[in-house]
């Protein structure tokens, strides 16, 4: 008696990959691919190779995503700390050895040339999501200090580079997490309060403040003149705040409907710098109008709630917090990026998920969305 094997087919081979995907979250990522390759062709069709560049970042980016949501939260639960010590050893390699570039030490040749700090961006949420997922129902006042102690390494470690851009987006990932563990709305509302005050005296006394005599012990003199922009970008308008002033001319100048596709004079005449990385927003809002930057940030709400839901329905500790910290990191994102490019937050150079160009940006996203695909997918054989 012969057995004979009938081979599967390529659905049949396929199907466990991408079986238990999240349907929703995988249809918003696929909606803002889709916008941020039509801006990219725009702003970037005369600008080398961006366009076929961007689309191969987002490929990268997929198929990162694809492997990443096969490795369930146990695994990643796993190499949490190993990636936090790995990240701040070679945070600590590149001040000592790194590569210097426009007065930044922020990279460090390997071989390869890399920027440690992106790593800490997703393994500082894994550190912290293991801390409080080992201590369990024990989350008192010495497990939220340690947790601070191991958040502020990494962040002090960066911003000496320096790089307050990646350094805001590593503190913001890890405050999430303690936010989420339960930390006191006694210790935040007060820091909230401080900062509030401090940023209205600095608007209130911005003119004497930023008199070239005056030092500012806090922030390098470059950082001082970015505020300094920011209160008042006419100061130097074709220096220091040209910029500014010429993002919100491009946003301006779109109005409710937009110029066009491919229509955008700010934007090809090259009155916008960096079109195609920071202020890509500005070249997309001249073009698509007010009615094209609401479907974009409705989108970007969207992926951030069904993140939010991903994160409520997991089954762990962990999970819980390291979903939540990851979507609320696609906020901070949105946020600084938008609030530099409309002139409402210093220029720190923070890219847009999914339209700005960058490679290794690309890979980081892709990494952070296949954690909450896994996170997901584990929800969903827990309640089969």
């Amino acid at each position: 008696m012969s057995n004979v094997f009938e081979r599967p087919s390529l659905w049949q081979r396929v199907r466990p990959v991408l079986g238990g995907f999240d349907g929703p979250l995988a249809v918003l990522v696929l909606a803002l691919a889709g916008l941020g390759m039509l801006t990219m062709y725009s702003v970037g069709f005369d600008h080398g190779t961006r366009f076929a560049d961007h689309g191969r970042n987002m490929l990268i980016g997929g198929l990162v995503m694809l492997v990443a949501a096969q490795v369930p939260p146990q695994r990643l639960q796993a190499l949490a700390l190993p990636l936090y010590t790995l990240g701040v050893l070679l945070l600590v390699a590149t001040l000592a050895f790194g590569v210097t570039k426009k007065g930044a030490t922020r990279w460090i040749n390997l071989g390869i040339v890399i920027q440690p700090s992106e790593i800490m961006k997703l393994a500082m949420p894994l550190m912290l999501a293991w801390w409080f997922q080992k201590r369990e129902g024990q989350w008192r006042a010495p497990e939220f200090a340690v947790a601070g102690a191991l958040l502020l390494l990494p962040v002090m470690l960066v911003a000496k580079q320096p790089d307050l851009g990646t350094a805001i987006l590593v503190l913001s990932s890890g405050l999430y997490v303690l936010f989420f563990a339960g930390l006191s709305w006694r210790l935040i509302v007060p820091v909230l309060l401080l900062a509030a005050v401090g940023i209205g005296a600095i608007v209130v006394s911005g003119d004497a403040l930023c008199q070239p005599d005056v030092a500012w012990h806090v922030l390098r003199d470059y950082q001082k003149q970015r505020v300094c922009t920011l209160l008042d970008p006419t100061r130097d308008p074709l220096g220091k705040g040209f910029h500014i002033l010429q993002g919100m001319i491009a946003i301006g100048s779109g109005g409710i409907t937009g110029k066009g596709f491919m229509s955008g004079t700010q934007t090809h005449l090259e009155f916008i710098p960096e079109r195609t990385t920071d202020f890509v927003f500005a070249g997309f809002a001249e073009e698509f109008g007010l009615l094209g930057a609401a479907l974009l940030l409705s989108c970007y709400i969207a992926l951030i709630l069904r993140g939010l839901f991903i994160a409520a329905q997991a089954p762990t500790a962990f999970s819980r917090l390291l979903a939540g910290a990851i979507t609320l990191s696609f906020f901070t994102y949105g946020f600084v990026n938008l609030g530099m490019v409309s002139g409402i937050l210093p220029v720190v150079g923070v890219p847009l998920p999914f339209i700005s160009y960058g490679g290794t940006a690309m890979v980081t996203l892709g990494l952070a969305l296949g954690m909450l695909m896994s996170i997901s997918r584990s929800r969903g054989l827990m309640q089969r």
